[in-house]
């Protein structure tokens, strides 16, 4: 996936990324405000398939999982950072929000292009060809990624299981 970076610092907090004073709002009114305090034209300049690429402690703060959802919202298809706090971590894959634990984040240049490998932990630069590790997304972290978060996840699971079932008895009368 070929993406432009968006570049923050460290310790970007939930109250950023998701503004409290806009909960009444919705989500995408939240998501219009998003950043505005670090960037004042992120929420209205970012694209569909762009990258926020930050420092350490990224989404640290409260567990607001409105946090995740606003940058989803505008379309943000990963966050790459040095490190994140550990609640929108884990928010972030809940809603299908990619985040890429990343060492030398801190060497990508805002605007740039990359190329991102999840599953095998790198990016490349497009404008320069350089090579940045990352550590790499289990499989099942992933498969949250791909169908959009956990709860589509879970939803296809709980199909499948319903689908064995019915032929499961489907098969049971049928020896009868």
């Amino acid at each position: 996936m070929r993406a432009r970076a968006w570049v923050f610092g460290d310790d970007v907090d939930t109250d950023a990324l998701a503004p409290g004073i806009y909960m009444k709002g919705g989500i995408e009114a939240m998501a219009s405000h998003c950043l505005e305090t670090l960037d004042a034209d992120f929420a209205g300049s970012v694209r569909p398939g762009d990258v926020v690429v930050a420092g350490a402690n990224f989404g640290m703060g409260s567990s607001r999982e409105q946090a995740a959802q606003a940058l989803r919202q505008l379309g943000v298809a990963a966050v790459v950072a040095r490190s994140f706090g550990g609640i929108f971590y884990r928010n972030a894959f809940n809603n299908g929000l990619l985040a890429l634990v990343c060492a030398d984040a801190g060497s990508i240049a805002a605007g740039q292009h990359l190329d991102l490998d999840a599953e095998a932990g790198a990016i490349t630069v497009a404008e320069s060809g350089a090579r940045i590790a990352c550590e790499p997304i289990p499989g099942h972290l992933m498969e949250l990624v791909r169908l959009g978060g956990l709860v589509p996840y879970l939803e296809q699971r709980l199909e499948r299981e319903r689908g064995q079932r019915g032929a499961g008895a489907q098969d049971e009368r049928s020896e009868r």
